[in-house]
C-alpha cells in the first residue's frame, strides 16, 4: 500500500521552512506559513511576507510575524469613519492598508507583557515589499485615500485551532476611541 500524499498546506509549510531554524522554533515558523497560506488563498491578500526581525532595530521578534495587503480595509478609525460619512464615501471605496498579523495557536498563553513585547518591536505600518510598481498596484480604480493611518499600532491576532481553523482579531496597542453607531 502506498503512503498518502501530503496535503498542499503540509507541502507548503515544509517548503517554506527557513534555513537554520532550530527544531524547537519550527512550530512558530509553521504557524506563520499556515497563516500566510490562509491569507493568500482564502482571503485574497497580496504582497505577503514573513518577518523574523524588527524592521527598525533588527532585533528578533518574539515569534515570526506576517505582513500583507488585504483586499479591503480591515479597520476604519472612528474619526475617519465620521469623515467618510460627511464625504459620502463607502468603506468599500477606501484603499486597503498593509497590516501586521501575529500567528498564534489556541493553546498558547498570551499576557499583556507578551503583547507589549511585540508592539514594542513593530512599526505602525509594516514595511512594503520593494519591487517596481507597488504603489501603482495598491491604487485600484474607484478607491480613495481618506487620510493618514490613525489609531496607533495594531495587528491582527491569527489564532489557529487544533482543527486548523483560523480566526482573526484586531488588537490595538493601547486604548482606542469607540466607534459611533
Amino acid at each position: 500500500m502506498e503512503d498518502p500524499q501530503p496535503s498542499a498546506l503540509t507541502s507548503y509549510i515544509e517548503a517554506s521552512k527557513p534555513i537554520g531554524v532550530l527544531p524547537s522554533d519550527f512550530h512558530h515558523h509553521a504557524l506563520a506559513a499556515q497563516v500566510l497560506h490562509n491569507l493568500q488563498y482564502q482571503h485574497d491578500w497580496r504582497d505577503l511576507q514573513v518577518h523574523t526581525k524588527s524592521p527598525d532595530t533588527a532585533k528578533p521578534f518574539p515569534k515570526p510575524l506576517v505582513s500583507g495587503l488585504p483586499p479591503h480595509r480591515i479597520y476604519v478609525h472612528p474619526d475617519e469613519q465620521a469623515e467618510m460619512l460627511k464625504q459620502n464615501v463607502q468603506e468599500k471605496d477606501v484603499l486597503a492598508e498593509r497590516e501586521w498579523v501575529l500567528p498564534t495557536h489556541l493553546r498558547e498563553k498570551w499576557s499583556l507583557r507578551k503583547f507589549a513585547d511585540v508592539f514594542d518591536e513593530i512599526n505602525e505600518v509594516p514595511p512594503a515589499l520593494h519591487h517596481a510598481g507597488e504603489e501603482k498596484r495598491n491604487l485600484r480604480p474607484g478607491k480613495v485615500g481618506i487620510g493618514t493611518r490613525r489609531g496607533g499600532k495594531r495587528l491582527l491576532l491569527a489564532t489557529i485551532g487544533d482543527d486548523s481553523t483560523i480566526v482573526y482579531y484586531i488588537v490595538h496597542d493601547g486604548i482606542v476611541k469607540p466607534r459611533q453607531n
